[in-house]
Formats: structure tokens, sequence, C-alpha cells
């Protein structure tokens, strides 16, 4: 199966299945120096972990990792940095009367037709359960870019259609959902007990922002900050969507209103999201994901078997109302394996005229 690899100077690769043993994974590339430890790693992970609030699946998964290599006395060797993450709440009986049908919403039938063969149990490798070891190598990614004084955060701006009103990324990291609003909370919880009453889930848009990226980041054609952003982003299952900046408003204003105008302090506005012609900018880099609805419900719902007969399906077992909060490390760690390996990349190639 490819497709396993993110990043070509920073890289990381996952393995690992919902059901199965554990999940992993392997960064190369990272270089030596970089204070490291599981505690590192840990808080990111507990971040996204199962179980917190009322929108989280009732699995418990402490998520603890064990570093098997790449790290010795507490910094980064430059050799590959080899991670794991077992599997501890695993409930595959709970999956065992829908393994010939196709869920709804799900990569079922997309991995039928390309494999042959799935694992029903949870999706296998499609689950969103794969992501753990994306956080765990986006922590990695973090830690080289606070060494370089790049810090990032995601926050929620949006859940179940009710936006956010205001936005202090600070506070959001302490607050249910990653709010940034604290008067958004109470509407969110409300909206999230309605919909799991009626057996449904919500989607959200998550917004990530990177501060202090230095100017220069990215390719001039394909591999731009803003294309590779998206690629990262978009790879995350449950991501529908992404936009750079103003994103699609940009497609409703006059250029005269979606210029960033310099002077001689600066930017005076940051449309753009803090990247020109696929470069950064300087600027801070502002990124919004949307996330589709958990299709794990509780609601009936036609489909069809592995044979081709019509049926419908009632899915049980235990699930997320909403993939947010738990996305949101995950959507900062995919951010932060793209500036890592820019970063690198850059450097790699040194001065051009």
């Amino acid at each position: 199966m490819s497709g396993n690899t993110f990043g070509r100077i920073f890289r990381l690769t996952t393995f690992g299945e919902s059901h199965g043993p554990g999940l992993g994974g392997v960064v190369d590339g990272c270089p030596s120096g970089i204070p490291l430890s599981e505690e590192i790693l840990q808080q990111e992970l507990d971040r996204r972990k199962p179980g917190q609030g009322i929108a989280s699946t009732a699995r418990r998964e402490s998520d603890r990792v064990e570093i098997l290599s790449g790290v010795f006395e507490g910094v980064t060797t430059g050799t590959p940095i080899g991670f794991l993450i077992r599997n501890e709440d695993q409930r595959s009986r709970d999956y065992s009367d829908i393994k010939d049908v196709f869920r709804p919403g799900h990569a079922d039938y997309g991995f039928h037709a390309k494999f042959g063969v799935r694992d029903y149990r949870g999706g296998g490798r499609s689950s969103g359960r794969e992501t753990v070891s994306r956080v765990a190598g986006g922590a990695i990614a973090q830690e080289l870019l606070r060494a370089e004084g790049i810090a990032l955060q995601a926050y929620t701006v949006e859940l179940g259609g009710i936006p956010a009103k205001r936005v202090d990324v600070e506070g959001a990291q302490a607050r249910p959902f990653f709010a940034p609003d604290p008067d958004v909370v109470p509407v969110w919880e409300e909206r999230v007990r309605e919909v799991k009453s009626q057996g449904d889930t919500l989607g959200g848009v998550v917004e990530i922002l990177a501060r202090s990226v230095p100017p220069g980041l990215g390719e001039p054609v394909f591999d731009k900050l803003d294309a590779r952003l998206a690629h990262a982003l978009m790879s995350v299952g449950a991501v529908k969507g992404v936009e750079i900046g103003d994103g699609m408003d940009a497609a409703r204003s006059l250029g005269s209103g979606n210029n960033d105008f310099m002077t001689s302090e600066g930017f005076a506005s940051n449309h753009a999201g803090g990247v020109l012609g696929g470069i950064s900018s300087g600027q801070d880099i502002v990124v919004r994901a949307y996330v589709k609805p958990i299709p794990s419900i509780a609601l009936e719902q036609r489909t069809m078997t592995a044979q081709g007969r019509e049926t419908s399906i009632r899915i049980g077992g235990r699930h997320d109302i909403a993939a947010i909060p738990r996305i949101n490390p995950v959507l900062k760690a995919m951010a932060a394996l793209t500036l890592a390996d820019l970063l690198l990349l850059d450097r790699r190639l040194g001065p051009r005229a």
C-alpha cells in the first residue's frame, strides 16, 4: 500500500490500523540536537486522545507513546526517530454485523474497489485513529520549528454551523472545543447535545495559525507553500476544503480590497494569509480546514452489501459526534510537518539569485 510517507526532507512514514496491536511511525531527516522526549510527544497526543468532552467517543485509549530510536540523552541524534502507540480498548465485535456492508460516507467502498479486501474493524487504515501517528510525528516537527522561533496553534472557528464571534487564540488552548470565544462554548455544547439526541453528527471549521515563519519558504511552481499546506490538510480524511488567508471570500472581493498594501513598516493587512506567489511573506500563516460531519451515525441509512444487495444500516459502536476538537492537533501537526519540510528544503537549496 503506497502513500504512507509525507515530506521530502523531513519525512514521516506511518503504520498501523484502528483495531490492530498499535500504530506508529518513523520520522527521517530530523536534524540532530533538537530537544525531544516522550513527554513532549505525549503533550500533543493528550490533546487528541479519545474520551474527552461531550463530543468524543467513549473509547478509552491512553495513547502512551514509546520512542524506539533516534533520541539519546534528551536530544535527537539525526538518525530515524521511531515511535509506537499501542491500542488498548479495541472492540472489534462492534463491527462483525456490518463486515459485508459498505457504510455511507466511509472509505469502505473505495478500499474494496481498490484492494479487493478491507479491514472492516473501524475502517482499519482509513480510520480516524490513524491520525495518532501524525500527531506524534507533528510534535517532532513542532520542536524543530520551535528551535527556529516558529509557533503553531489550532482553534475552532465554527461548529455545527455556529461561528465563534471573536478570536482569543491563547485562551482557546484551555477551553472546550479549543474555542477562541468563551461565550460560544455553552452554545456549542447545547448544539452537540441536541444533535447527539437525534442520532446525528456535526462538522466544523478549524483555523491554524503559524507565527514567526520567515519569508522565503515554498517553491514558485508545483511546491508552493499554500499548495503543500492544502495537500497536507486534505490528506486528513475528514477535511473537505482548505482556505488560505481570505480564501473563498477573495473570489468575491475587489483587487483593491484583497491586495495587502506595503508600507515602510511592513504589510498593512494579511488577506493573503502569509503566502504570496506560493512563498511565505514573513506574515502570520493563516489556514482554515473545513471538516465534514462524522459519517458513523445512529440513524438508519440505505446502502449496499459487498455482494451488490441493497440493504439498510444503523451504525452502533462508539463514535465521536464531531471530529472537532480531536482533529485540531492533527491539523496542527500536518501544518507543522509541511513547514518543517519546506524549511529544511530551503536550507538545502541554499541562496538563490
